[in-house]
């Protein structure tokens, strides 16, 4: 059973009754088990962060970053390097036949 947004005493006293597993979303610790999304839990949810959210990670700022990083070594043509790309075979090691 779900128990979502509802107050903590409430959510303890629902999961002492049932006889089912609870998952608490912003609910209690006495709860079976915890719901938290994935984009809350490493900071990609915004900057508006629910009581009941804890993050983890901050990766919104890391990705912002990467990919402003990406930009300008693409504008600054810093990439690719050769590193980055297939090269063609020498015509040596080519067997034409």
């Amino acid at each position: 059973m779900v128990i979502e947004a509802t107050t903590e005493p409430v959510a303890r006293r629902v999961t002492e009754r049932v006889p089912i597993p609870t998952i608490g979303i912003g609910a209690s610790p006495a709860c079976d088990g915890q719901i938290l999304v994935t984009e809350d839990l490493v900071g990609l949810s915004g900057e508006i962060v629910p009581k009941f959210v804890k993050r983890y990670a901050e990766m919104n700022r890391d990705i912002s970053l990467a990919v402003a990083r990406y930009a300008e070594d693409v504008t600054a043509r810093r990439f690719p390097e050769d590193r980055h790309c297939f090269a063609a075979a020498k015509a040596a090691d080519l067997k034409l036949t």
